[in-house]
């Protein structure tokens, strides 16, 4: 198979390398997958320099998410959930690759009516931002939400899970094109949070000016997000793609009676496992439903292995929208994309 192996860590992604390495052997919990697609994350790029805080012993290929074909079956299992041909996608160390092996918990099957490339960006994305506006939040017909950084992966599918549950959505992003995605993709309002006094302009926008129910923060900005959070509001912090953890004055969250919640949606498999199932029962009957489509970027188009770093590149300096995903053609060239 080819590969994005890391032997040393990297500078960055301009240091990747596509070598060849043995096609590898699936244990026998573990399904054999040829993959079609892969997405990349910010979190690969933390990997692949050495401060993420998962850091698999050198080497290993790096990656995660991806979607393709099962080529072969586990071996232990009498019921195996999916056969030799299946269409799936899911996350797994070593997702920049044409190969990949994977135990059946991490895989679900391609929504009818996808492709791979759409089905690639989906593991991580679809299930952070149902569990954080559905599970942690509660979000409810009426309610007004803030989604931070709504261009992106996460913003664009909790963009589509709010306005699904019937909220209106202010969307905030950087540019005047990202913010054109995002209403796209289902936002009532827009607005540029490098903008000075832009919380001002939240609370414009909401009934009698009385700030927002629900904010949606994967970017760090929860201190000035209290500024137009409406009393009984409800703040879900899902990251910290601004790149700093901040200080929050918690007078704040007091005197507006807010709630303040996490959501680490990668535990919920060891803590809450049946709560899992649950939101991905619910995201495929929103798919069916028509209410949520790819959120994969398509100003550009990335093909091969090759072109993984300059994806990776263009993420990190946040020129792409959505979920950037690279087609990884087969040897055989037989990749249905």
């Amino acid at each position: 198979m080819r590969a994005i192996q890391v032997k040393e860590y990297v500078k960055g992604p301009s240091d990747l390398v596509v070598t060849s390495l043995p096609t590898p052997t699936p244990s026998s919990s573990q399904y054999l997958i040829a993959i079609h697609a892969t997405a990349t994350n910010f979190f690969d790029l933390l990997q692949i320099r050495g401060i993420y805080q998962h850091q698999p012993p050198l080497p290993w290929i790096s990656g995660s998410e991806f979607s393709g074909t099962i080529l072969s079956a586990p071996s232990s299992l009498s019921n195996p959930k999916f056969s030799i041909g299946d269409c799936v996608f899911g996350a797994s160390q070593g997702g920049y690759a044409t190969h990949i092996c994977c135990t059946e918990e991490r895989l679900r099957p391609v929504p009818k009516g996808w492709d791979f490339l759409g089905a690639a960006g989906l593991m991580v994305t679809a299930p952070t931002s149902y569990a954080a506006l559905v599970t942690r939040a509660g979000v409810k017909k009426g309610d007004f939400v803030l989604i931070h950084a709504a261009a992106g992966g996460v913003g664009l599918a909790a963009v589509q899970v709010a306005k699904a549950f019937g909220a209106t959505v202010i969307a905030t992003a950087g540019s005047a094109r990202k913010l054109e995605v995002a209403k796209s993709y289902g936002a009532d309002y827009g607005i540029d949070y490098n903008a000075a006094g832009w919380e001002a302009e939240v609370k414009k926008l909401t009934p009698k000016g009385k700030g927002v129910d629900i904010v949606f923060d994967s970017v760090g900005l929860v201190d000035k997000s209290l500024r137009c959070t409406a009393w009984n509001g409800r703040i879900v912090l899902v990251g910290f793609a601004g790149g700093s953890i901040e200080k929050v004055a918690m007078n704040r969250v007091l005197l507006k009676n807010v709630s303040i919640v996490g959501l680490h949606w990668g535990m919920y498999a060891t803590e809450e496992e049946e709560t899992v199932e649950e939101v991905w029962q619910a995201l495929f009957k929103l798919m069916e439903e028509k209410k949520f489509r790819s959120t994969v970027c398509t100003d550009r188009e990335f093909v091969g292995l090759e072109s993984v770093g300059e994806a990776l590149g263009m993420l990190g300096r946040r020129e792409t929208w959505g979920k950037v995903v690279v087609k990884v053609p087969q040897e055989e060239g037989k990749s249905k994309l």
